[in-house]
């Protein structure tokens, strides 16, 4: 006689508590609360009871294929198809088109679609992976003939009769064995590898089938292919399988997909908008900057007006660091390979680094980060507690090989300068530290026109204690140190678990533009790793030696990525105090040119950028080139404004604002300057 199993509870977000028989499934607990609700939900995410107090970690970046294959963690909160049975009491949440993790699922859905039509058009092609992304998704092919424009159109119709069809999305598990025997009879030498590396003998593998097309996947997925209801195939684009240009080269199909069309036409729009604001279109443009073909890529020439851009922020910045208490330290660009070693870059880091240089002495390398640096300055002499916290601050050039094809105008490079800080301080300061780096990326954010930022904190997993150096207590002090900095600072954070790196907790700030897009600039890092390997110490007040803490702090990040995220924030059309000529003067004829280079002398000398066109051209083309440069004020003068000793205002996006006396021109541009003000 069969055992009767005992019921299992379900913990809903309201608080109530609803019994049902072992193996009732997501879909229907919702049907039990509303036939609504089980029409809108997308999936489910659960948590057993008996893992209360535990926190799950975020999968890693979308298309990171350890994130997509690994073994399930059934203590871990997760999401779940709405077909899942539910053989143990656990938490509940529904989730429905509001939801951001929801949409997820529908753009991983949406790759699975994608490899459906694919394969239907296309049958020789060989599968990689398709994850979600934070635009949308995609999925890599292998395929020895590259797909044309016209393919594209042809899958994105096929797409559209895979979702017509409504196939449900059926999850199913076989032995580890047996799958890898269907993939290897089908040649499909990308999902072999997955197989291989991200399972053991003995599991149970998970496949994904929608009609005919099966695909090794751990999900979840919306309940049918009818439910991926918006989607565009976008573009193509090359990827080396493993990211190895001696592998193979795939074909990245990418798409996106949304709850709806509207939602996916006012996407587009932000494209367009995001496209007119491109930083390499606008750095060509306004000659900023450029990237030489015989020079190589990746490597920034900073162009006259780009360059003054650049020093009025290094100067704010050197200038704000002396304030707030640190000393500027000057570190060499290449350093013998010796130091790498002892860091640890030319065993963990040596693939993005530039290769050795042999001199007479010794191999050197080019400097990948200016940490060891400062731990050389800082070990150049004895430390007492009464020193600390020690505070170094380089605008330091960097240079990291990015693989071709990875490299994005200013946004990723091989050669950037990066402000870096060092914090090296006792257990007992680190609180205060904190708060203080947290304090100055505000500052920084504020001050050159962010408003909105997000923070993350990552942390440790202390399950898998092998993979992170330092001990427990230095672990539980840096996460409990950002923890209270951040309530400090009355910031909302995400705690991320596993996010951290191998040698410390870390705080992000991402800022938000003004297409509500989120860049990863700022960083606050500890690290318990550098100071044990380079054997720093301080005498503590008892007398005896002491390891102190280091944190990292980067700020702007790289100058190059926070310049080219400046352009596309403003378009272009920097503020007063940053834009690299303020004010263009253009005298209505030739008779009125003295009195131009009269008022241009007088700018000068009050500090401004100021640039005079003298050409034997017409007013109004003088003052259109102007405009199309994104100058702040375009200063018109005649007869009228050289009586009166005054200047016509043109503001940028404003207009004509009239004739002003040049006294009270400079002193309103002087009180915009000095408050760093975003208006004009």
């Amino acid at each position: 006689m069969n055992a009767v199993q005992d019921p299992i509870q379900v913990h809903l977000p309201d608080g109530s508590v609803k019994e049902f028989a072992a193996g009732v499934t997501p879909f229907q607990v919702a049907e039990s609360i509303s036939p609504r609700l089980a029409a809108a939900s997308v999936v489910a995410r659960i948590k057993p009871l008996h893992a209360a107090g535990q926190t799950a970690a975020d999968d890693k970046e979308a298309g990171d294929a350890a994130a997509m294959y690994a073994s399930e963690d059934a203590q871990a909160e997760r999401l779940v198809d709405l077909s899942t049975p539910l053989q143990e009491s656990v938490t509940l949440q529904l989730l429905t088109e509001k939801d951001p993790d929801a949409l997820k699922v529908v753009r991983h859905s949406a790759a699975h679609v994608l490899a459906t039509a694919v394969l239907e058009l296309f049958p020789e092609t060989k599968l990689g992976h398709g994850p979600a992304t934070d635009a949308g998704f995609f999925y890599d092919f292998y395929r020895p003939t590259p797909f044309t424009p016209d393919d594209l159109k042809r899958i994105e119709e096929k797409m559209a009769e895979v979702v017509a069809r409504d196939e449900k999305f059926i999850r199913e598990q076989e032995p580890r064995e047996k799958g890898l025997q269907r993939f290897k009879a089908e040649n499909d030498f990308m999902k072999i590898h997955f197989i291989e590396r991200f399972t053991h003998d003995g599991d149970d593998i998970s496949l994904y089938r929608n009609g005919a097309f099966v695909d090794f996947c751990r999900g979840p997925h919306v309940p049918s292919t009818g439910r991926v209801k918006a989607f565009k195939v976008t573009n193509l684009a090359g990827a080396y399988w493993l990211g190895d240009e001696k592998n193979p080269q795939l074909q990245r199909v990418y798409g996106t997909a949304f709850f709806s069309k509207k939602e996916m036409d006012e996407h587009f729009v932000r494209l367009e908008e995001a496209a007119k604001r491109d930083h390499r279109v606008l750095g060509k443009q306004l000659d900023l900057f450029s990237i030489q073909d015989l020079a190589g890529p990746g490597l920034i020439f900073w162009h006259p007006k780009g360059a003054m851009i650049r020093k009025t922020m290094e100067d704010w910045m050197r200038e704000e660091c002396i304030r707030r208490g640190y000393d500027l330290v000057v570190t060499p660009h290449v350093m013998r390979t010796e130091l790498w070693k002892t860091s640890g870059h030319e065993g963990f880091y040596s693939q993005n680094m530039f290769t050795p240089m042999e001199l007479d002495d010794a191999d050197y390398r080019l400097k990948p980060m200016n940490c060891p640096g400062h731990i050389l300055i800082y070990k150049n002499s004895p430390k007492s507690y009464r020193d600390l916290p020690v505070r170094f601050a380089e605008l330091g050039n960097v240079y990291r090989y990015e693989r071709s094809g990875t490299m994005h105008g200013l946004l990723r490079v091989r050669g950037f300068t990066q402000d870096d800080a060092h914090i090296f301080c006792t257990p007992e300061q680190i609180e205060n530290e904190v708060v203080d780096c947290i304090d100055f990326a505000q500052a920084v954010l504020t001050t050159f026109g962010f408003s909105d930022f997000k923070v993350e904190l990552s942390t440790w997993d202390p399950n898998d204690r092998k993979s992170y150096a330092g001990s427990d207590e230095k672990w539980n002090l840096a996460i409990h140190s950002l923890e209270n900095a951040l309530q400090r600072k009355g910031i909302p954070y995400k705690t991320i678990a596993g996010e951290a790196a191998f040698y410390g907790p870390k705080i992000d700030i991402k800022l938000v533009d003004v297409l509500g897009r989120l860049w990863q600039l700022s960083t606050v890092q500890f690290d318990f790793n550098l100071p044990a390997r380079f054997e720093l110490e301080y005498v503590g007040e008892d007398g005896e030696r002491h390891q102190p803490l280091m944190v990292h702090r980067a700020l702007f990040g790289s100058v190059e990525r926070f310049f080219g995220v400046l352009i596309e924030h403003y378009a272009g059309a920097f503020p007063l105090w940053l834009a690299p000529v303020q004010m263009g003067i253009v005298p209505i004829s030739e008779r009125h040119q003295a009195y131009a280079e009269k008022v241009q002398a007088e700018l000068q000398k009050a500090g401004f950028r100021v640039e005079l066109d003298a050409r034997n051209e017409k007013m109004n083309a003088k003052i259109r080139d102007f405009t199309m440069q994104k100058v702040p004020y375009v200063l018109v003068m005649g007869d009228k404004e050289e009586a009166a000793g005054g200047v016509s205002v043109r503001a940028r996006g404003k207009g004509d604002q009239g004739s002003v006396s040049l006294a009270d021109f400079l002193a309103r541009a002087g009180e915009l300057v000095a408050g760093k003000s975003m208006e004009l």
